[in-house]
């Protein structure tokens, strides 16, 4: 809800910018703030801040780095917009795609530099969608080690986290400018903080059924592997006070969720070689054209599952990544010295999965061409011993969300900006087009990050000026 109060509201406690969200969105934009020397409070409902980010592999996207060019990598903010608006097939605002790609490559360097998040380029393989090796990580590519960093760094900065902290309203003043909230505490008391300048920086609204049976009823069966927080609170205020919405069928699914242990397998299996089947054994789509379009795929099978088969060379690649090496001690990973014997693991017809890898090397060898069109060529054929893990579709974050312009100004229907609102992460839209297949891996956090990073500066003007 968003409260409708007078004009010369007076608060007990007020700061000149409250941030809603403690994920990486959050904790940048408390980061820029605090650069300006301006007070920043950042409320978060959990007991701890973790949410969205946490739950990721903590990649982010940039193009045009020094790094890059020590590596003899090709890339620009102006290829990186390109394979944007390619993977979203030209449905997203391209001056947003070009002004967060132009602004990627600053924002990894202030996280770095200047607050010592120990981001570094990962140049193994590519994702899906990127031309590019363009990722940035830390050095266990984990979303909880890019979190721990990012609250170190927000405590060395002097900005104030407040915890079960339950935003419940927006106060907003008769001229529609945002003067305060209202936060709900685990004793059931309910406090009013006044603000200069308010940043959204909470989640979308894949956690909340009804939202999503409303704006994506497709992944209504699939299973929810996101923050609980994920209610759409922001998108629940900004529709109340007249903000202007987008994209609210965009989403990040996953076709690669370990099925029973809620763990994800990652694609650089799948894109270096990795393939999928069914429980009969067969190949049912092009696997390699991104994770997030083929949860869909995977919930249609038989069971609502799939299985990921790969080799020792692939499981090697992979145990550089937490997620993977959870899954491996989950016992989500099975091998095997030859197919048949993977095949009974795996409970699926053996000569159907002979088959299957049988035309996969055709493939890999150029003696034939993929009948779901994927490009097989170029990566070394699976050798023994063989690898599998089962997997499930699965709902990750949302896509759409409040519309924002490049300084992470929340606009109006009309298309004018709030006067002191301010978006971005989940709480805004992405860059992510109007379904599944526009999400190319990074996306979440280079709108959480860069949008943050830009909301907390503007805001900080903003509330120099009042």
């Amino acid at each position: 809800m968003a409260d409708q109060k007078v004009a010369n509201r007076e608060f007990e406690i007020t700061y000149p910018v409250i941030i809603i969200g403690a994920g990486a969105c959050g904790h940048c934009a408390a980061l820029a703030v605090r650069d300006a020397g301006v007070e920043a409070l950042i409320l978060e409902r959990d007991k701890t801040p973790l949410g969205t980010t946490a739950m990721s592999t903590g990649l982010i996207p940039a193009a045009g780095t020094p790094e890059q060019t020590a590596r003899n990598i090709d890339d620009s903010p102006a290829r990186f917009a390109a394979d944007i608006m390619k993977k979203t097939k030209g449905a997203t605002n391209e001056t947003i795609a070009r002004h967060l790609a132009e602004e990627s490559g600053e924002t990894i360097s202030w996280l770095r530099d200047h607050h010592g998040v120990e981001l570094d380029l990962i140049d193994g393989f590519l994702y899906p969608g990127h031309t590019a090796m363009r990722m940035y990580g830390m050095p266990n590519r984990s979303g909880r080690e890019l979190m721990g960093a990012l609250t170190n760094a927000v405590s060395d900065a002097g900005a104030d986290l407040l915890t079960e902290a339950c935003v419940s309203d927006l106060i907003v003043s008769e001229d529609g400018r945002v003067c305060g909230v209202a936060i709900d505490r685990p004793n059931g008391e309910r406090e009013e903080i006044g603000c200069e300048a308010l940043i959204l920086a909470c989640c979308g609204f894949a956690g909340e059924p009804a939202l999503v049976e409303k704006y994506i009823p497709e992944m209504t069966a699939a299973t929810f592997h996101g923050h609980p927080g994920n209610k759409g609170d922001a998108i629940l205020w900004g529709e109340t006070i007249g903000a202007e919405l987008a994209d609210m069928t965009s989403y990040q699914g996953h076709g690669g969720l370990a099925a029973g242990h809620g763990v994800p397998i990652l694609w650089p299996l799948i894109m270096e070689g990795g393939f999928q089947i069914n429980t009969e054994g067969m190949r049912f789509s092009d696997e390699s054209c991104g994770y997030s379009e083929q949860a869909v795929k995977v919930i249609a099978q038989p069971g609502t599952v799939a299985w990921s088969v790969f080799d020792e060379r692939l499981h090697k690649l992979m145990m550089s990544f937490d997620d993977y090496i959870d899954a491996q001690n989950a016992g989500a990973i099975i091998s095997a010295d030859t197919i048949e014997a993977l095949a009974e693991k795996m409970k699926v017809p053996a000569a159907q999965l002979a088959e299957t890898f049988d035309n996969v090397r055709a493939c890999v060898a150029g003696d034939k061409t993929d009948s779901f069109g994927r490009d097989f060529t170029g990566k070394p054929p699976l050798e023994k011993p063989y690898y599998a893990a089962k997997v499930t579709g699965a709902l990750f974050h949302t896509q759409g969300g409040l519309v924002v312009d490049e300084d992470a100004r929340v606009l109006k229907k009309n298309g004018e900006p709030f006067a002191n609102l301010f978006a971005g992460g989940g709480a805004a839209r992405g860059i992510s087009g109007t379904g599944a297949d526009g999400y190319m891996a990074g996306n979440g956090l280079l709108t959480a990050t860069t949008f943050g990073k830009l909301a907390g500066r503007a805001a900080a003007k903003l509330a120099q000026r009042v």
